[in-house]
């Protein structure tokens, strides 16, 4: 999962502290999510999947599906 949450962000052209703003964390904790040394809180995965536009789903590697599903 902590690939797609990089490749993401590098396809931004977006850095590790930009990120880390967005989820009100500092930069070092951010990178701790992308190496996988520190488990993502839900609200933040939530903030990510809504950021990008994509689900928790894709970011949890749970499809390869990009495209988020539909509200109700």
């Amino acid at each position: 999962m902590y690939h797609r949450i990089r490749d993401l962000r590098e396809d931004k052209d977006l850095n590790q502290g930009q990120l880390a703003t967005i989820l009100s964390v500092n930069q070092a904790t951010y990178s701790r999510y992308e190496s996988g040394k520190l488990e993502i809180p839900l609200q933040s995965l939530i903030k990510l999947a809504d950021f990008y536009s994509t689900s928790v789903d894709y970011l949890l590697n749970l499809t390869d599906q990009q495209k988020p599903y539909p509200r109700n």
